[in-house]
């Protein structure tokens, strides 16, 4: 295999492991911001929320940075194209982000009850918008999204933002995600917080892992019949980085499972995924948190890992110009981009893994609210 392909596939993986990780991460804050006014049924109760992923919450934003970083740098015509179809959804999400530090620093300065709860409301937008959002772009991926480029690589836009958002499948998957948010938060939440958010925690996340089962059960039969892409003529993947005059490429009904009936070791990305989901409600049940968290990352392993097994090599399919989809193959960067960026990830993926895991073992224990309620630093 040469280089330039290897690398390729290379920064597939790892662009996987880096969406894996926002979910992972980002899902658990946001997932407890999103619980915040369900389960925080006093101010006490919600500042003792806020404080139990207070001392992560920003670090775990840099997920968003690697997994951005990565689709920028490793697949810069994916970034372009994506960007520009997602425009309006990029700038609800980003919009929705910018509220929640804002919520963070400003909510607990005043002790008015309308000013608290303005704040609030503003921790559940924003936890819930960007979940859905990332969900939902998974699931649109899947359908393929309508674009095609002129001869000149101008790209131009075919459809319709609004049905990027509220096509029946994409909200589908953005509430799945929304669901594993949940779950991960509540997770959380039963393990830094007391009684009785603790309980209410444990009831909401289970049965929200649950919920995330059932939606990631019905998304695979909705895939199996779905409209996948196939390539219909040999392929080269040392091929330029260029989506004009690509290879034959046809819609064809189950075209999605294809790897999976040419590996059948990539069963194992879906048994994964749902086995977290069924198993980690269970342990957060028995009282098992830790467990139930770490299941938790496994059914967003599973999932998005599903997702790319399905893909592979497709990136972005286009709807209208099905020859023009963006792939592993023609949407990456050069050799001696991937190169150097894949020496950085190296060093830098594990520094970041390395330093949350820092982070969480010397700030561990529960927040106590007593404690809490007298600290002038606390949230």
């Amino acid at each position: 295999m040469e280089l330039y392909v290897a690398l390729k596939l290379i920064w597939a993986v790892l662009l996987g492991v880096l969406l894996t990780g926002l979910g992972v991460m980002v899902g658990m804050d946001m997932g407890v911001g999103t619980l915040l006014r369900f389960v925080g049924r006093t101010d006490d109760e919600r500042r003792a929320m806020l404080n139990a992923i207070g001392p992560h919450w920003d670090g775990n934003q840099v997920w968003f940075i690697l997994g951005g970083g990565a689709v920028f740098a490793a697949f810069p015509t994916l970034y372009a194209t994506s960007f520009s179809v997602f425009y309006v959804v990029m700038i609800l999400l980003l919009f929705s982000m910018i509220v929640r530090p804002l919520a963070f620093e400003y909510r607990s300065k005043v002790p008015a009850w309308r000013w608290r709860e303005t704040w609030d409301w503003a921790f559940l937008i924003s936890g819930a918008i960007p979940m859905f959002v990332f969900g939902a772009a998974f699931g649109n991926v899947l359908e393929g999204v309508a674009f095609h480029f002129a001869w000149d690589g101008q790209y131009f836009q075919d459809g319709s933002f609004i049905w990027y958002v509220l096509n029946p499948f994409a909200i589908l998957c953005g509430a799945m995600s929304v669901a594993l948010s949940l779950h991960q938060g509540g997770a959380m939440v039963m393990l830094r917080t007391e009684d009785p958010m603790a309980t209410r925690a444990k009831r909401i996340g289970s049965v929200a892992g649950w919920v995330a089962a059932l939606l990631f059960a019905i998304g695979g039969v909705w895939v199996a019949r779905m409209q996948g892409y196939a390539f219909t003529a040999p392929v080269d993947p040392g091929m330029a980085a260029t989506p004009l005059h690509g290879p034959a490429v046809a819609r064809q009904a189950g075209a999605w499972l294809a790897n999976f009936h040419a590996y059948p070791e990539a069963w194992a990305f879906p048994a994964i995924g749902l086995l977290g989901m069924i198993l980690g409600p269970v342990a957060l049940r028995a009282g098992r948190p830790a467990i139930g968290w770490w299941l938790g990352a496994l059914a967003w392993v599973g999932t998005i890992f599903t997702v790319g097994a399905a893909m592979f090599p497709f990136l972005m399919p286009s709807t209208t110009a099905p020859s023009e989809s963006l792939t592993v193959w023609n949407a990456s960067g050069s050799q001696y981009n991937l190169t150097w960026m894949l020496v950085f990830a190296l060093i830098f993926t594990p520094a970041v893994i390395a330093y949350t895991g820092w982070a969480f073992r010397v700030m561990r224990g529960t927040v106590k609210t007593d404690a809490m309620t007298h600290d002038d630093h606390s949230y």
